[in-house]
């Protein structure tokens, strides 16, 4: 095992051959502690006790990735990940709360309650390799399970800014890529050639923007080359990975941004192709002011500490290719219910071959969806049992995303407002008049009367237009 000294971890550090598999060289610089401002305070207890564990054990030991890269730059981490020369099955042995994990790649996970500290080893190059649990196809890296030094550890991760070690030997942070200056920088760039790293693992693609978004960088000109010839490699990425990787562009507070730059990069269409479709015919662009603003609302909501479900986001991106794809059902002479549910189906399976979409979210999309017809249905029995709906609250909230559509809808979205905190009494006094109303009727000064005003108009017009169809929504 190395020592524990660090003169002799530092040693013969200075340099690597540029023949490794990524070409990139190796110069290692070292910033003492004084020189930089990452503290242990602000490492959770559960990785500072792996830390010290395994360096007492003889180990070394080193905070790694995105909370070092994190850290420096005054962010607060949500994940501590820890990488060392010992081998998963020696941090088993370390830790009776470990478990390990992955068949890709072999890691060991150190259980705090519900802290989660990702141990890895630190992995190799292969080159010569007789022994390693390495399967490459097509360039990709299917399974590696190679170990070897912090160097070659160092030299195998994606972009410079998440090769930082923050070593808990002496609190120094070792870096052998170039990740400092790029920090300073704002830049994002990748070690080793950058086609050969995106065909390695495509994925690298969406983790460029995610970090970008992130973190108000720019992604380096010589790692967005390769999007446009490569992006549809993403296709062959498994959807439940893509999955997780949307959840961590759209819920972690930065939703919005990272939207725009999949768009700016040309990325959307293979992420998200039913979304890019409808976005590319939005000619009055009222389907990108609802996702823009359902994204909006998502990141205000993770700021201030609120739930954020994956149903609401998706059936965000998603709403205009079944809107459309319901109401051409309808115009065909499909009953309207059916329309909605056969649309519903046919979207979510068309994306899920894209971004896995687990049934318990997608059951939750449908219903979202097909109760927005009913917010214009004003019978009074419909309403009434509209509002004791159990998926009411997120409809609604649906609802008033979808103000951007139209006039109609705004006003629409007022009087499910204004019902939420009238009697019921009220309501039905309300809806009352929207049956009575005359076109020439004005809104009223308060919110109560002039939802009911605007929409007994729109209902008027259309009995004017089809009267059979007017006769129908009445006899509801």
């Amino acid at each position: 095992m190395p020592g524990n000294a660090p003169a002799a971890r530092h040693q013969g550090n200075e340099a690597l051959s540029s023949e490794s598999r990524t070409n990139a060289p190796i110069a290692l610089r070292v910033i003492p502690r004084d020189q930089h401002t990452l503290s242990r305070k602000d490492i959770s207890q559960g990785a500072l006790r792996v830390l010290y564990r395994l360096h007492e054990a003889g180990h070394r030991a080193c905070l790694v990735g995105g909370a070092v890269r994190d850290l420096l730059v005054g962010g607060h981490p949500k994940d501590f990940d820890v990488a060392t020369d010992a081998t998963p099955e020696q941090v088993k042995k370390l830790f009776r709360n470990c478990r390990l994990i992955g068949r890709r790649f072999r890691l060991a996970h150190v259980i705090f309650g519900p802290e989660i500290v990702e141990v890895a080893t630190f992995r190799g190059t292969g080159d010569g390799e007789e022994n390693g649990d390495r399967h490459i196809v097509d360039g990709r890296i299917l399974r590696d399970n190679v170990w070897g030094t912090i160097e070659e550890d160092a030299l195998r991760r994606d972009f410079r800014v998440n090769a930082l070690y923050y070593d808990i030997g002496d609190f120094s942070v070792l870096d052998y890529v170039g990740g400092i200056d790029d920090l300073h920088d704002r830049v994002l760039r990748l070690i080793g050639d950058p086609e050969q790293r995106y065909r390695e693992d495509p994925v690298r693609m969406l983790r460029a923007v995610r970090l970008a978004a992130k973190l108000e960088f720019r992604i380096h000109p010589s790692a967005v080359a390769p999007f446009a010839a490569l992006g549809d490699l993403l296709g062959e990425a498994p959807p439940a990975r893509l999955f997780d990787e949307s959840l961590k562009m759209f819920l972690a507070g930065y939703g919005l941004q990272s939207f725009r730059e999949l768009e700016r990069y040309g990325l959307l269409q293979h992420l998200f192709p039913v979304a890019a479709r409808v976005l590319a015919r939005d000619a009055d662009h009222a389907v990108r002011r609802l996702i823009e603003a359902g994204l909006a609302n998502t990141d205000a909501r993770v700021r201030e500490g609120k739930p954020v479900t994956p149903a609401f986001l998706f059936a965000v991106l998603l709403w205009g290719e079944v809107r459309d794809a319901a109401e051409a059902e309808v115009a065909a002479g499909v009953e309207p219910t059916l329309a909605w549910q056969r649309a519903a189906h046919r979207v979510v399976a068309e994306q899920s071959t894209r971004v896995a979409i687990p049934r318990r979210f997608a059951q939750v999309m449908e219903e979202i969806w097909a109760l927005q017809p009913r917010f214009t249905q004003f019978a009074r029995k419909r309403v009434f049992r509209l509002l004791t709906h159990p998926r009411f609250r997120a409809a609604y909230d649906f609802l008033l995303l979808r103000a951007a559509e139209s006039d109609y809808q705004r006003q629409v979205g007022d009087w499910w407002t204004w019902a939420q905190g009238a009697t019921h009494e009220q309501v039905a006094q309300s809806l009352a008049q929207v049956q009575q109303a005359e076109p020439s009727v004005e809104p009223a000064a308060t919110l109560s009367e002039a939802a009911p005003a605007a929409v007994a108009k729109k209902r008027r017009r259309r009995r004017r237009r089809s009267p059979s169809a007017a006769g129908g929504a009445a006899a509801d």
